[in-house]
């Protein structure tokens, strides 16, 4: 009953496979091998794009270093305040991009609303005694598990891009919110006014395959550099790229993630059930912010259930639970057997 991360669970058996496959003979380093190119060849067919990509090997290295390309060290990065760049990356985007300052933005569910942009946005009026905003970073599916739509990014891209500023996405979950949206990658992603991606499978059944993408190409320049400094060229690459050809083979990838999004789904309609439960947020996605009260929350944590208390309450404990590829419907019906009998 361990619902904590989507983090916890293990390689789906493919991507394993094709990493067991990736391991025959020799093959050029850094990059330099035949499955690189072709995991990089597949990304830009994925997005309909001629785009730069560079494989890594976490989300923070990707977020970091493409913040990196797109700031000054003097530069403002805007993003919502509980955007995992700034509540759960320890400094690495300050560190990587020489010092530039994550600015935060309150919103309802991890989003930014134009307005909220604007507002902040026509505050820097002191010239060089305040950072320069260069970039506006956004998250999709957000840190609540919410969905943002293309015409949703749109809007905040456009007014980012009528400031001056770059649009950063942080796709650690874009494989949830395009199971849970009738788009294709690109809409939500350079259609959508998004001028850097950072790709994550990682959360989606990869061991560690996550991708800097640069739709505005020219913000790539020299990032071969960044990521060689950052020591994120690995030299076996091609372990990396196996995981990309396999998750991207078929659409596995959104497979996996439609396949989460139901169990969370599930998940919160039993839950929901429960005398005195209520739902934070939506769910949209393959997370559940909900309110349980203590003496539920006290059961289900004595009988072994694992969630994250995101926020603690007097009468009740906003809890997260998070499903990934490999919950099981046997999963979900044993934590609310559990929740049931306790309530």
């Amino acid at each position: 009953m361990n619902f904590a991360s989507d983090n916890i669970s293990p390689v789906h058996p493919h991507i394993m496979a094709a990493i067991t496959g990736a391991n025959a003979g020799p093959a050029m380093p850094y990059g330099g091998d035949d499955l690189t190119a072709r995991a990089v060849d597949r990304i830009r067919e994925l997005f309909d794009h001629d785009a730069e990509v560079f494989l890594v090997t976490t989300g923070t290295a990707a977020n970091a270093l493409a913040l990196s390309a797109m700031v000054d060290p003097f530069g403002g990065v805007l993003a919502h305040e509980e955007a995992h760049i700034n509540t759960d990356e320890c400094g690495a985007p300050e560190l990587f991009t020489g010092g530039a300052k994550i600015i935060p933005l309150p919103g309802e569910g991890g989003r930014i609303s134009p307005a909220t942009l604007e507002d902040r946005l026509a505050a820097f009026v002191h010239g060089e005694h305040q950072v320069l905003p260069q970039a506006l970073s956004l998250t999709n599916a957000t840190e609540y598990g919410q969905v943002q739509t293309p015409e949703e990014i749109a809007a905040l891209a456009a007014a980012a891009h009528a400031h001056g500023l770059k649009v950063h996405l942080d796709g650690a979950r874009l494989a949830n919110a395009l199971a849970a949206l009738d788009c294709t990658p690109a809409e939500v992603t350079w259609k959508a006014g998004v001028d850097v991606l950072s790709f994550g499978l990682t959360k989606n059944g990869a061991m560690c395959a996550e991708a800097v993408v640069f739709f505005d190409t020219g913000l790539a320049d020299r990032f071969i550099w960044r990521r060689k400094r950052a020591g994120q060229l690995l030299s076996k690459g091609r372990y990396l790229a196996a995981q990309f050809l396999a998750a991207l083979e078929d659409d596995l990838w959104l497979d996996l993630a439609r396949h989460a999004n139901a169990m969370a789904a599930r998940l919160a309609t039993g839950l929901m059930e429960l005398s005195g439960v209520r739902l934070a947020h939506p769910v949209q996605a393959n997370e559940i912010f909900i309110h349980l009260p203590r003496p539920l929350h006290d059961a289900l944590t004595k009988a072994g259930a694992v969630y994250y208390p995101w926020r603690e309450m007097e009468e009740t404990i906003l809890a997260r639970l998070v499903t990934s590829w490999a919950t099981t419907t046997e999963d979900v019906e044993r934590l609310l057997t559990y929740a049931r009998a306790a309530a």
